[in-house]
């Protein structure tokens, strides 16, 4: 699956977001989380009564399944690379030029030992913290990596949602 290629910035109302044209929303829940189960479910509850249900609604969706949790892996850049637009450039901003190959390196060994990306919430930690945590999830099995991942993508997804649609 190729990464979401519309404005990720663009912000929607909680009134415009329950009354949009389905095909519409279903783009703005894809660029948060690009799994259709979950774009589904969050779609389904509309409308919501306030920010807070539309949240809890978009939490309840999870856990995700293994082969969600890798189709979405899909859709997102790795840790330390130059990104140039959407969500994931402002959410990577503690990377900086300096840990960047540190990060070549450790993401090269977690795609060796897991077959996909490392995924974190990045939004508002430093590059030595993240750093750090790749390498104490390659620890993990790879079962239990991928679950994390999952719980990571449901945290990415929930900071996205409160950026696109506004009380």
């Amino acid at each position: 699956m190729s990464p979401p290629t519309s404005n990720a910035q663009a912000e929607l109302s909680l009134a415009e977001f329950n009354s949009a044209a389905t095909d519409r929303v279903r783009g703005l829940l894809t660029e948060c989380l690009a799994v259709p189960r979950w774009v589904d479910t969050v779609l389904a509850g509309r409308p919501y009564p306030d920010l807070d249900a539309l949240l809890a609604a978009a939490e309840a969706a999870g856990p995700l399944r293994p082969a969600e949790v890798r189709g979405a892996l899909d859709s997102h850049p790795r840790i330390g690379e130059r990104v140039t637009g959407g969500w994931s450039r402002t959410e990577q901003s503690g990377v900086d030029d300096a840990a960047a190959e540190s990060f070549r390196a450790a993401n090269a060994e977690y795609e060796r030992r897991f077959g996909h990306i490392y995924l974190v919430c990045a939004s508002g930690r430093d590059g030595a913290e993240l750093l750090a945590d790749l390498r104490r999830r390659l620890a993990n099995d790879p079962d239990a990596e991928l679950a994390v991942a999952g719980r990571e993508l449901m945290r990415i997804a929930s900071l996205r949602l409160r950026k696109a649609v506004r009380p």
